[in-house]
């Protein structure tokens, strides 16, 4: 009789993702890919700035970026999500070059390095950002017809999608998530917004009246793999939950989940102390927002297994 090890079935790899390049491996959402890919039998490679010192899941192998096209020749598929995080410090004239060439310069290479290779990957799905349409004065619908809006975050978002597109005249597949605000138990946005919740001094920022766009960290994963296996995807699209809420519903929903109240702080106050502690940053980030929806997902039958910010927040906390 079969042990119950040898009994196993190995993990039914995702067709044409059995060889899966990962740059930005090593940030919130390239973990969680990472480990997802792994748990369905690719082998991955992670592109990293310090391949020794890289704490990647078991089976993941990492690489210099000496190199990039040695990686790329042969594999299905490569995802760029390197970039440093767009609110890790305030936003200085240096901090914003930072933040472009993090993004701009790795998309650049790699295009290069597909270029190099004499078997190239089917699809490049290179990360963007909602913040390609700005802050929307009201809760006028965003989808991915939406023009492009002005300030910073356009302006990083048209020049990141515009080095990625470059791989599109190689004769690659080049998807652009334009991904929200990120909700996950550890990392990114929610713990930072939950922290002053749980001291009992949580607030709404402004007026509350801002659009939140956001997506749970398993759909999202979910949307990068679908959109590398499926060539019907193709170009833009809004990696962001079905129901956008306003900050205040959000902050809202978030008290109730945490079992504590909100202060009632005026939006003038908060909205002074977000501009004095983080500035530019703070006013694009945290004042200003969008309600940004995912129609081409839902036109091509995505099952979103949290389309609602309920959901999502009694899975994560």
């Amino acid at each position: 009789m079969p042990s119950g090890d040898a009994s196993r079935e190995a993990p039914a790899v995702i067709p044409g993702l059995a060889r899966a390049v990962v740059a930005g491996g090593t940030g919130l959402v390239g973990r969680a890919l990472v480990k997802t890919l792994l748990a369905r039998g690719a082998q991955v490679t992670v592109l990293t700035r310090r391949p020794g010192s890289a704490i990647l899941p078991p089976g993941a192998k990492a690489q210099g970026w000496e190199h990039p096209a040695l990686a790329l020749e042969g594999a299905d598929a490569v995802f760029n999500l390197a970039g440093e995080g767009i609110a890790d410090g305030r936003w200085t004239a240096r901090r914003k070059r930072q933040l472009l060439q993090s993004r701009v310069g790795p998309t650049e290479e790699l295009v290069a390095a597909l270029a190099a290779c004499a078997q190239r990957p089917r699809v490049l799905v290179n990360a963007s950002a909602i913040g390609y349409y700005g802050a929307r004065p009201d809760d006028t619908p965003v989808s991915e017809t939406s023009p492009a809006g002005t300030g910073f975050l356009p302006e990083l978002c048209r020049a990141w999608e515009a080095a990625a597109l470059r791989a599109a005249d190689l004769g690659v597949r080049v998807v652009l998530p334009r991904i929200g605000v990120v909700l996950a138990p550890h990392g990114g946005a929610l713990p930072k917004m939950a922290r002053p919740v749980r001291l009992f001094a949580g607030a709404c920022p402004g007026t509350g009246r801002q659009g939140l766009s956001w997506i749970h960290l398993r759909d999202l994963v979910g949307l990068l793999l679908e959109a590398a296996r499926n060539p019907a995807w193709e170009g833009p699209f809004n990696a962001t939950a079905p129901e956008p809420v306003s900050h205040a519903v959000f902050m809202a929903l978030l008290a109730k989940r945490l079992h504590r109240p909100l202060l009632p702080v005026p939006g003038l106050l908060t909205s002074a102390a977000l501009r004095l502690a983080l500035g530019e940053m703070g006013r694009e980030l945290l004042l200003k927002g969008a309600f940004v929806y995912p129609g081409k997902a839902e036109a091509l039958d995505f099952p979103f297994r949290f389309p609602a910010p309920e959901a999502a927040l009694e899975d994560l906390l």
